[in-house]
C-alpha cells in the first residue's frame, strides 16, 4: 500500500468506528482519532513519508513488528503501547482495518464500563 492509500484507508475507516471523532490538538498536521476524548489513532507524514499511530497490546506490537517489516515502534510515542504503520507492500487493507479495530478497542476497553455499554454495538 502505497502512503496516499494508507491515510486514505485508515481515515475512512476510522471514522466508520462508533463514536469516533477527529481532532487537530497538535495542528493541522496531526489527524488526531479519538473514541470519547481517548486517542486510538494519529495520522501524520514523517519527513515526508505518511504513518499512522496505532495503540497496541504489548505482546502484538512484537508480533506486528516480526512479521511486518513496515510496522514499527510508536514514533514519538510509548514504544511499548504504540505502533507506526509505514506504507509496504504487505501492508493491506484488511490489515490495516483489523490495526485500528484492535486500537480502537483497546481504548474503549479502558473506559468505565456504563461508557462502554453505550460505545459498543451490541
Amino acid at each position: 500500500m502505497d502512503g496516499k492509500t494508507l491515510h486514505e484507508r485508515a481515515h475512512e475507516f476510522a471514522l466508520t468506528l462508533p463514536f469516533s471523532d477527529i481532532y487537530w490538538p497538535f495542528g493541522p498536521e496531526y489527524d488526531v482519532f479519538t473514541v470519547e476524548g481517548k486517542m486510538f489513532m494519529l495520522k501524520a507524514s514523517l519527513r515526508g513519508e505518511p504513518i499512522i499511530n496505532l495503540k497496541v497490546d504489548p505482546e502484538q506490537s512484537l508480533l506486528h513488528q516480526a512479521i511486518y517489516p513496515h510496522i514499527k515502534p510508536g514514533y514519538h510515542m510509548n514504544k511499548k503501547h504504540w505502533i507506526s504503520v509505514y506504507p509496504g507492500e504487505e501492508i493491506t487493507v484488511s490489515l490495516l482495518n483489523s490495526l485500528i479495530e484492535d486500537s480502537w478497542n483497546l481504548v474503549v476497553n479502558k473506559l468505565p464500563k456504563r461508557v462502554q455499554q453505550r460505545v459498543r454495538p451490541v
